[in-house]
């Protein structure tokens, strides 16, 4: 394995910088800079008309920042010195500070971001097909509200939403670091998915301009079915976002029951199976060509494992135009629950093939270095539970 800690890690302000800093006239009268690094192609045209230009600039400079990687005004080279200069005093490219950056031993990447209040989010590159394909699960929060039993994110509990800029600069850091999109045929990221620290679809906000970002052939041009959504179920919000786009959508489902996905999934109480499910059918509905939706059951040793398991599920989805992904459980200090041995996890496999299913079994990458599923945990700097009283905050209800 191998480790590199970020060379641009800011330093932190001092009380004797901050009151310095006020008691500058020159500070006072400086404005705050516009951070382009999270606006969609509507807020940039509007940005550049709100300064005196024409708004196409926002297409070379979408450009500019999201396929070259550049936070450099004047290496800018098809914009105009005096456009160069004036965006230097208004504007800036701000992404997220990398902390720490790890490779492991099958090729799998790890960053650690350092967030505007002095959080941490980490994102995760996948390599596979021998480099062809490059997936990057990107957090959409610090923490997270929903508490699955089986997730080390939800142990840390729930800070705040991701900003776009703070959701798409995952990305950008990423591509960066791999080196800037030359033609669309040898992408740095090939796929996004929103699996990373967090429930999406409770910062949905935030999560669908940054996900109108990937696609944008101005942005990263990524494909709507390259870029998947996973949620836990918020059924509502699964709903808007068939309204908004048509990206793939993963469904955390996890148990065959509701008695059990209760414990393993706490929204379940608020949105059972029935419920979750009758929504995928309505999101599919929404698509303009024919899409699946691909059904996450993380396997837990002697939870959810056996064969009354595969057939309950199976049963569960009949209806419904599917793929499931099986993903053996990854232990972290204090689950309480353990991995399966891999002839069980083979079984199970075996025992959905029999009943027509196909399912496929999610190789455990990155575990050296904590990159595995489940195993995202960043640092949440206020670590008091707040779960139910976010929650309570969030209108879950349609409207």
């Amino acid at each position: 394995m191998t480790t590199t800690v970020a060379q641009h890690t800011p330093a932190p302000r001092t009380d004797a910088d901050s009151s310095d800093a006020a008691s500058t006239p020159a500070a006072k009268a400086t404005p705050e800079r516009h951070n382009l690094l999270g606006m969609s192609r509507e807020q940039m045209e509007d940005f550049f008309l709100s300064i005196g230009e024409k708004k196409f600039r926002a297409a070379q400079l979408m450009k500019w920042i999201h396929q070259e990687g550049s936070d450099d005004f004047a290496a800018m080279t098809n914009l105009s010195k005096p456009l160069r200069e004036k965006l230097a005093r208004v504007a800036e490219i701000r992404g997220p500070a990398v902390i720490y950056e790890g490779t492991s031993s099958d090729g799998t990447r790890k960053w650690v971001l350092e967030v505007e209040d002095g959080s941490y989010v980490e994102t995760v590159l996948i390599p596979a097909e021998n480099g062809k394909r490059r997936t990057l699960c990107v957090s959409s929060q610090v923490g997270c509200s929903l508490d699955c039993s089986f997730c080390s994110t939800g142990k840390q509990g729930f800070q705040r939403n991701l900003t776009a800029a703070e959701i798409i600069g995952q990305v950008w850091v990423a591509q960066r670091s791999v080196g800037p999109r030359r033609d669309t045929a040898n992408r740095p990221v090939t796929n996004v998915v929103m699996m990373g620290m967090g429930e999406p679809l409770l910062n949905f906000d935030n999560v669908v301009p940054a996900m109108k970002l990937m696609l944008d052939d101005n942005g990263y041009g990524l494909s709507k079915r390259r870029v998947t959504l996973s949620t836990s179920g918020v059924v509502p919000m699964i709903d808007k976002l068939g309204d908004e786009m048509d990206v793939s959508l993963a469904i955390s489902l996890h148990a065959s029951t509701d008695e059990l996905r209760n414990e393993l999934v706490p929204i379940n109480r608020k949105y059972n199976i029935r419920a979750l499910l009758d929504a995928c059918h309505r999101y599919l509905a929404k698509c303009p060509d024919n899409r699946q939706v691909t059904i996450e059951y993380t396997l837990i040793k002697d939870i959810n494992d056996q064969q009354e398991h595969a057939e309950q599920l199976a049963a569960l989805l009949k209806e419904l135009p599917c793929k499931i992904n099986l993903i053996p459980f990854n232990p972290f200090p204090n689950s309480g629950y353990e991995k399966p041995s891999r002839n069980q996890v083979m079984r199970f496999q075996q025992w959905l093939y029999d009943l027509n299913y196909n399912a496929t079994v999610r190789t455990t990458r990155g575990e050296d270095i904590d990159a595995a599923c489940g195993q995202l945990v960043g640092r949440v700097k206020d670590r008091t539970k707040r779960s139910e009283r976010y929650i309570q905050s969030v209108q879950l209800d349609a409207d």
